[in-house]
């Protein structure tokens, strides 16, 4: 039998039966003693990422009980791993935990792959999780040159980082030469992906120790990348050498627009999409440029950002939401302000979820022939798949069991036997990772067991809870029942409650609780049971209490503290100042029940307790020492007032009366004014309400009074030092009935049923009914009929209900107030309806329009108002995708609902799939519901473009051909037509070649591409079409193979002696023209250039020529190559097949990283017509130069 206990309570009825427990098969499991047969259980293993210190041994455990003891076996890689034939491999004795032994000999990388443990005994086999071994990494980063960069006080700037990828990935800051973290603010600030920007620079910017550093905390090392130096001209600088060549027109339009409104510099667009799994932490970062410096907002466009998960980081640049789940999904959008400006940027945030429990299997207990189940559910999104396995093998071809039935997520278990015994495993996957769970099924024949010990002994205290432990096993489950005293007398008072785990508990214990309990377990197989012994203590009290004491500086002062407590228990007295210890000071002494502090300084000031504590309970009681100097000459004393007193009631009137009192000290500061409040002690005694306020000259004051009030009055006096004491209550005066003098609030009707009209209305309160007997006068009639009022007198309630109207009619209500002296005014009309019904009358001529492949229009007449019969709340369209043009075999439907708003008679349904054949239905709806649908109509939506394919992969490569690999993609969207395969080579300066084009039939998924050149790189531009046209496209590159015989019979030409001889030859021609040159001029020879200066008398005014370049920074820096720049050296294909947008178009950073871009010494960017190369970086991971001592670091992250 299940041995399962659920956490709730039964009480015992009172004198009705004994103390009775009988265990539900569908709880939570208990453990089976360990003497007893039992399939494995693992207990503990490694997690299911598992990274390992490739400098360490390799421990992967896995620890499991069991009964015999398990024994213990492995696979790598879903083979076999036999371990006795790998001499670094050791298993634990009695274990399955392995150990590698890679500090001798051996590498990390050999060892990874995914591990799964299997525990067996002769029960059944339970499995461990998928365990993925894999080293830690921390790569070295590539050396590279980087050229100074150089922009105007205030452009923007990202310095990129871009760190090797380690595993697990690092930690990525900035720090300069000296160690020092670069200061960060709203200007400046470090991205999500390790880059530094800057909204916009300053000359104290200008430094050449920018360096990113990565820290791998798995194997505690830091790498750094090459310093970047960044210098910052500012405008002054600018303007100087502007202003002497330029007209005033030129002189105004170089002048840097130094405010400009924000852009974003990352994300890039208006809008992008995120995605996250649930659980983890949700992080949208938004960082912009512009001057002034913006700043970030964020705000969740369909809701509000959840409180108490939502939190800033990086100067509110990166929101983050922890603990993120699936109501989190939804558009967010930052907005960047400035004085200039605001823009905004939605990121559309979707939160899937890997498998999480609703209900992981638990282990069963069944006696023979008993029933049980095994429940394994999960959700997720996508929802998980759940699949059982036995013993570690899928249970479709694990041996029959005749027992056993399979429903879904459940096991259902019937009439078992011995040999149903056997471990279960439970494994709910989707894309995002998976769940696994043993449970085993463990079929015994045990008489019942106490676990607990016997003869235990339970002290508590009076009036508190007692709980008594009877732990129990057997098989069939057993039931519990609980004695008292040595005659064995059931348990039948109502003052018991019993755990389903077995423990009786005693809510409030009493003295006549002490005493032996005895817990006897019964099943078919036995009986068992154990006696416990209950004891009740007195609870330990202060009987006097230090109380508050004012001592002079100098003095002495005593706290006492007396305790009674149980004689049985021994209490110790412990005495705290300000709740941490006494000072360690002679002047404070503790004897028995006192504390005594002598010569008091001021710092002795303060709250002192004393703790009285014992081994069941502790108690506490405190006083507070204040401190003051000697008494001086008094001074005078500033308080709130006294209290008025000797309040009387006079000129005693229907509708008022006069009361006047007599004013106590003002204590040295003029009372102000005075408040008057009044009691109703006939409707709502003990409550005070604010009167009136006088003056603080007047000590009498005329009332006005309501009917059918029991009226008492009190004063209090206000000075500027606050509000005195209530006064004592005037004597009461009850005031005479009278009619009301309002009616009731808030009426509304609304019908609760499609024949009634419920009538409510706000009561009046005690207060307004101005007498007794408050009733109310409730009427109704039909809107537009002709029907005279239907009256009604009803008790002091908020609701009448008129049964047997037609459905939703209006009606016109009122409710009008009265009591035994009569009627209030008049009351308004309302308008209420009697209760709706659902719809009858489905909308009709339902029309689709096919907008596009993802998009589609509906229309509908609209439904006569009366087949309403309700308030109109809006259309609402069902519409699924029976099945997919391209796959028939659709299992599930998913029914997808837009609710239209209004009396609207269209609506646009968005988000379709291409290819795919829909069919919906429309439906009114009002305050009841929906009506019928209307019949359904389908529709097709036509061909779209397909996704990239899904994988593009090159192999076998030789001297002439590759060979290329794909799969198709993943959204076909339609039919395939033809894969296009376009490509061309990469020659050794990265320019590109001509550019072939070949069509692939659609069934293919391999082409070898033959004759062409050897040792070439070649770019590959791969994508799929479609009758509606080509797809997105994957890159890819690859190098066919070397001639090596034809590089062996290369020559270096600069070794050669013709070459050698021919360099020095040009050396001295240029040598000769050099010295002719400086002859010439030393003697004054004009050239052309001179007479053409002469020609003009001032030479300063003449136009600057376009093709001068001495400011071609500051006209054309931003826009010069923009679309014609050559590939940069040293790029390669990322490892994910993916091609990534560098950095923005128009970033300096650019053209430093691409073709060796330089500067004039004007400032004139030359890069690109340079024909300069610098030298290719070096292939794998090397050391940069700049140390990187791990000890300076540590404390920076």
């Amino acid at each position: 039998m299940q041995l399962e206990i659920m956490p709730r309570k039964k009480r015992l009825p009172a004198g009705r039966a004994p103390l009775l427990l009988l265990l539900c098969q569908l709880v939570r499991a208990l453990d089976v003693p360990l003497d007893l047969v039992q399939p494995p259980t693992i207990t503990q293993q490694s997690p299911k990422d598992y990274i390992i210190d490739p400098r360490e041994n390799i421990v992967i455990q896995c620890e499991a009980k069991g009964k015999p003891p398990p024994s213990f076996s492995w696979t790598r890689n879903g083979t076999h791993f036999d371990i006795e034939k790998d001499p670094l491999v050791t298993m634990k004795p009695g274990s399955g935990t392995l150990t590698i032994n890679i500090m001798s000999e051996g590498k990390a990388e050999t060892y990874e792959g995914v591990y799964q443990c299997t525990a067996r005994n002769e029960r059944g086999a339970a499995i461990s999780n998928n365990i993925v071994v894999r080293p830690s990494r921390s790569p070295l980063w590539t050396k590279e040159k980087l050229e100074p960069i150089t922009l105007r006080n205030g452009q923007s700037l990202i310095l990129p980082c871009r760190p090797p990828l380690g595993l697990p990935p690092p930690i990525i800051f900035w720090m300069d030469n000296s160690f020092q973290r670069l200061p960060q603010s709203e200007r400046v600030s470090q991205g999500l992906n390790g880059d530094l920007y800057f909204s916009n620079v300053l000359p104290e910017d200008t430094r050449e120790d920018y360096i990113c550093y990565a820290r791998f905390n798995h194997t505690q090392t830091i790498q750094q990348k090459q310093p970047i130096s960044v210098k910052v001209i500012s405008v002054d600088e600018l303007n100087d050498t502007i202003a002497a060549n330029l007209n005033d027109s030129e002189f105004y339009s170089a002048k840097s627009n130094r405010e400009r409104p924000p852009t974003f510099l990352t994300p890039e667009g208006n809008a992008s999409h995120k995605e996250e799994l649930r659980g983890n932490v949700l992080s949208l970062e938004c960082i912009a440029e512009g001057l002034p410096t913006p700043i970030i907002y964020w705000i969740k466009e369909d809701g509000t950002l959840p409180i108490n998960r939502t939190f800033y980081k990086n100067f509110k640049k990166t929101l983050q939401i922890i603990q993120v789940s699936e109501a989190d999904s939804g558009n967010y959008q930052c907005i960047a302000k400035n004085p200039l400006g605001a823009i905004y940027h939605t990121i559309s945030v979707t939160v899937k979820a890997a498998p999480y429990w609703i209900m992981a299997p638990q282990n069963l207990v069944l006696s023979p022939g008993e029933d049980g189940r095994l429940i394994c559910r999960a959700n997720g999104n996508p929802k998980p798949r759940i699949s059982w396995l036995s013993n570690g093998v899928p249970i479709e071809i694990a041996p029959d069991d005749p027992s056993r039935n399979i429903d879904g997520d459940t096991i259902i278990f019937s009439n078992v036997q011995e040999r149903s015994s056997a471990v279960y495993q439970c494994n709910a996957s989707n894309e995002y990772g998976y769940l696994l769970a043993n449970a085993f099924v463990n079929v015994l024949a045990e008489p019942p067991r106490i676990l607990t010990s016997a003869n235990t002994l339970y002290q508590v205290i009076t009036d508190r809870p007692a709980l008594l432990d009877c732990a129990f096993f057997g098989s069939p489950l057993p039931t519990i029942e609980w004695f008292k005293g040595a005659k064995g007398s059931a348990l039948r008072e109502d003052i018991y409650v019993l755990h389903e785990n077995g423990t009786l508990e005693i809510p409030v214990a009493q003295k006549d609780s002490t005493g032996t309990y005895t817990c006897v377990a019964r099943n078919k197989l036995g009986m068992a049971k154990n006696e416990v012994h209950l004891e009740i203590k007195d609870a330990t009290r202060i009987i006097k209490q230090p109380e508050y004491a004012v001592v002079q500086r100098g003095g002495t002062v005593s706290f006492e503290c007396k305790v009674k407590h149980d004689h049985t228990l021994i209490p110790t007295i412990t005495w705290l100042k300000d709740s941490g210890e006494l000072p360690n000071d002679g002047r404070f002494t503790v004897d028995k029940d006192h504390l005594v502090v002598a010569d008091v300084w001021d710092n002795d000031g303060g709250t002192y307790t004393c703790v009285a504590n014992t081994t069941l309970d502790n108690v506490s009681a405190s006083a507070v020492l204040s401190v003051v100097a000697p008494t001086p000459t008094p001074a005078p004393t500033y308080d709130v007032p006294n209290p008025p007193f000797d309040l009387e009631l006079t000129d005693q009137l229907d509708k008022s009366v006069q009361l006047s009192w007599t004013p106590g000290n003002d204590n040295n500061s003029p009372i102000t004014k005075f408040i008057i409040e009044y009691e109703d002690a006939m409707h709502e005694a003990g409550l005070w309400h604010h009167q009136t306020e006088v003056s603080g000259m007047q000590t009498t004051a005329q009332l006005k009074l309501s009917p059918y009030v029991n009226y008492s009055f009190r004063v209090m006096a206000v000075n500027s030092l606050g509000r005195s004491l209530p006064s004592e209550a005037s004597e009461q005066y009850l005031t005479k009935a009278a009619e009301p003098d309002t009616n009731p609030t808030a009426v509304e009707g609304l019908g609760s049923e499609p024949d009634n009209l419920v009538i409510t209305w706000k009561p009046l309160n005690g207060f307004e009914s101005n007498g007794p007997g408050l009733q109310y006068k409730v009427s109704w009639r039909q809107k537009d009929g002709d029907d005279e009022w239907t009256s009604v007198v009803v008790a002091n309630v908020s609701k009448y209900i008129v049964s047997g109207t037609p459905t939703f009619v209006p009606y016109l209500i009122k409710v009008q107030a009265l009591n035994d002296v009569g009627f209030a005014p008049e009351p308004a009309v309302v308008m209420g309806h009697s209760g709706e019904d659902l719809p009858m009358v489905a909308p009709g001529n339902v029309r689709v329009n096919v907008v596009n492949s993802t998009l589609a229009e509906v229309h509908w007449d609209p439904v006569p108002l009366k087949s309403i019969r309700g308030h109109l709340q809006g259309y609402r369209i069902y519409y699924w995708k029976a099945q997919s043009s391209s796959k028939r075999n659709r299992r599930h439907l998913e029914k997808k609902i837009l609710t239209f708003q209004g009396s609207k008679t269209h609506g646009m349904l968005p988000g379709l799939e291409p290819f795919s054949h829909y069919t919906l239905n429309v439906r009114v709806v009002n305050g009841k519901g929906e009506g019928p649908a209307s019949p359904d109509r389908v529709f097709n939506t036509p061909e779209g473009v397909p996704s990239a394919p899904s994988s593009l992969k090159i192999v076998n490569p030789t001297l002439d051909s590759l060979t290329l690999e794909w799969d198709p993609p993943s959204r076909p969207n339609g039919i395939l037509t033809e894969y296009t395969l376009k490509y061309q080579p990469i020659n050794s300066t990265h320019e590109l070649g001509p550019l072939v084009d070949l069509k692939i039939p659609a069934n293919k998924t391999r082409w070898t591409l033959k004759n062409l050149n050897f040792s070439t790189r070649y770019k590959f531009y791969f994508y799929a079409q479609t009758a509606a046209g080509s797809g997105s496209q994957i890159t890819e590159e690859a190098v066919t193979n070397v001639d090596e015989a034809m590089a062996s019979r290369q020559v270096d030409i600069a070794t050669q002696g013709w070459f050698i001889g021919l360099m020095c030859a040009v050396a001295l021609l240029i040598l000769i023209l050099l010295i002719v040159c400086f002859i010439r001029r030393n003697k004054g020879g004009k050239y052309p250039v001179k007479e053409k200066e002469d020609a003009h008398a001032d030479p300063e005014i003449q136009p600057m020529k376009e093709d001068d370049g001495t400011f071609g920074e500051y006209r054309s820096l931003e826009s010069d190559a923009e679309d014609h720049k050559p590939l940069k050296k040293g790029s390669r294909t990322p490892s994910d097949r993916t091609v990534k947008k560098e950095d923005s178009d128009d970033s300096l950073v650019d053209y430093g990283e691409g073709v060796n871009g330089q500067f004039n010494e004007d400032g004139s960017f030359i890069g690109q017509y340079s024909g300069k190369k610098e030298k290719e970086p070096a292939e794998g991971n090397e050391s940069s130069e700049a140390p990187s001592p791990v000890n300076a670091m540590n404390s920076f992250v």
